[in-house]
């Protein structure tokens, strides 16, 4: 069985007397595609926040790298993840290479990995384009590639395809399936679509009105 790099437990968020997330037992495997579905407002995102010390947790524990995830160790562990978690947001007098080199200098990771994430994202043609000038695709793109800059062992993805023209999620699609076996990556990558899911991940967690709702592979969900 390979090992487990995020697991919750009673995962639970309240807003006032609105219950988002609902003690929800989530686990993702390493060097696996986790597909995190659900209906807009079903608690995707907030789950996501509190994987990454977004948003805090009102009942629950979160292990991450089999360590309990908490205020002493969370820069620690954060420096092994990478996210995109709803729109990016840049300069946009600023192009995509220079984008990144302050995200990168934040990182201190090395300069070269600045044209290698470009490349994967395959925006090396556009780097020194103002980011003003991109399209929604290409604006997503560079926000996995900015996720990806420190080649984390962790990738969370939230409706990376969100507004994206066919050819775009096709492009994105791709892009993601090749994450692990190329760079040794376990990513979690939300949707509110199941065709979209069904075409990325090898397990599934379903979530609805905050509570998991299945979990499993792909293969279990279809049998």
């Amino acid at each position: 069985m390979s090992n487990q790099i995020v697991r919750t437990f009673g995962l639970s968020k309240r807003y006032g007397d609105s219950l988002s997330v609902s003690n929800l037992d989530m686990t993702v495997s390493e060097g696996k595609i986790y597909g995190f579905l659900g209906p807009n407002g079903a608690g995707k995102s907030t789950t996501l926040k509190m994987l990454l010390g977004l948003v805090r947790p009102s009942g629950g524990e979160i292990d991450v790298f089999g360590k309990r995830f908490n205020s002493k160790n969370r820069m620690k562990i954060l420096k092994n993840i990478g996210s995109l978690i709803e729109t990016p947001s840049y300069y946009g007098h600023l192009t995509g290479k220079e984008n990144l080199e302050i995200i990168q200098t934040i990182l201190k990771v090395p300069k070269s990995n600045i044209d290698k994430v470009l490349k994967i994202v395959r925006l090396e043609s556009q780097a020194e384009k103002k980011v003003r000038a991109y399209s929604l695709g290409m604006k997503q793109r560079l926000g996995i590639a900015s996720a990806m800059l420190a080649f984390p062992k962790l990738l969370i993805l939230d409706e990376p395809t969100n507004g994206l023209d066919p050819s775009g999620i096709q492009e994105i699609r791709d892009l993601i399936r090749s994450l692990p076996k190329k760079y040794g990556m376990t990513v979690i990558v939300s949707s509110h679509l199941l065709s979209e899911i069904d075409q990325m991940a090898d397990d599934i967690g379903i979530i609805a009105k905050g509570r998991m709702m299945f979990q499993g592979s792909l293969e279990a969900l279809h049998t």
